[in-house]
């Protein structure tokens, strides 16, 4: 197409010119993805701290380092749970399925001896049916009551395939020389607690009945300041934004929690 001027002598874009800004425009304001880096620093962490804490810790010498260091593993295996997570709906690595996959099935493998695929399907089903007797998550006959459901979460997940694998390389801990004391105060605690924690704040306060929802997604939000998201479930609490964005990573929901939804 001829370039046409405008009546005081500039020279308009052409269509093709305009879509060429409108995407230079869009890659320069596009937010720069962190989520690689993050999966880094908090694997990282996550893999230091359970090594000190199962090979080299003595517990209760002091009781409180004890009870900070499983502290710092439950917020830790929270954290690498909602990577995975991410790893799911293929917003750590955009536009890379192989990397989310992989990453996902490592973290997952070594989280709990999840199975990753499997996890997928039951997550991608949750988003399709959330709150409803055909989600996965979900407690229809009772959902209400955090323990019934809590245990209908567990035994759904977890099976005699992922205590085969725990008790595998809990067998190869100690033959390395972790104790059977540490396996279970330093490990064992801290992984169940972060379950504990995920289902609370990311299933059972964001899906229960009781106050009524906003819409078809039958989920909420909490309004904890961003340190406290961050502290409880990696902004997972923020549930309603993750149902109507399910590709935005953890760390960018709180600025589409503070957007008004159009």
């Amino acid at each position: 197409m001829a370039a046409q001027y405008r009546l005081d002598g500039y020279r308009t874009m052409t269509p093709s010119e305009s879509t060429s800004a409108a995407s230079a425009r869009t890659r320069q304001t596009a937010p720069a993805n962190r989520g690689p880096l993050y999966a880094v620093l908090i694997g990282a962490a996550w893999v230091a701290s359970h090594i000190y804490a199962v090979f080299f810790h003595q517990i209760g010498d002091p009781l409180w380092a004890t009870f900070a260091i499983i502290a710092v593993q439950l917020w830790l295996y929270t954290g690498l749970f909602i990577v995975a997570h991410d790893t799911m709906h293929g917003s750590l690595a955009p536009n890379r399925p192989a990397v989310n996959k992989w990453v996902g099935r490592v973290i997952l493998f070594w989280y709990a001896g999840f199975n990753w695929d499997s996890m997928r399907t039951a997550h991608h089903q949750h988003h399709a049916t959330p709150g409803t007797a055909d989600d996965p998550d979900f407690n229809a006959d009772n959902p209400r009551d955090f323990w019934p459901w809590y245990w209908r979460f567990f035994v759904q997940y977890f099976s005699w395939r992922q205590l085969v694998v725990l008790v595998a390389i809990g067998a190869v801990y100690m033959l390395l020389g972790a104790s059977y004391p540490n396996l279970l105060v330093m490990w064992a605690v801290p992984a169940i607690l972060s379950s504990v924690q995920l289902f609370y704040f990311g299933t059972f306060l964001t899906h229960r009945h009781g106050d009524p929802f906003a819409d078809e997604h039958l989920s909420r939000s909490n309004n904890y300041p961003k340190w406290l998201s961050l502290l409880t479930c990696f902004h997972f609490g923020y549930h309603h934004e993750h149902h109507l964005y399910p590709h935005e990573p953890w760390w960018r929901l709180p600025a589409r929690k503070r957007k008004p939804v159009a």
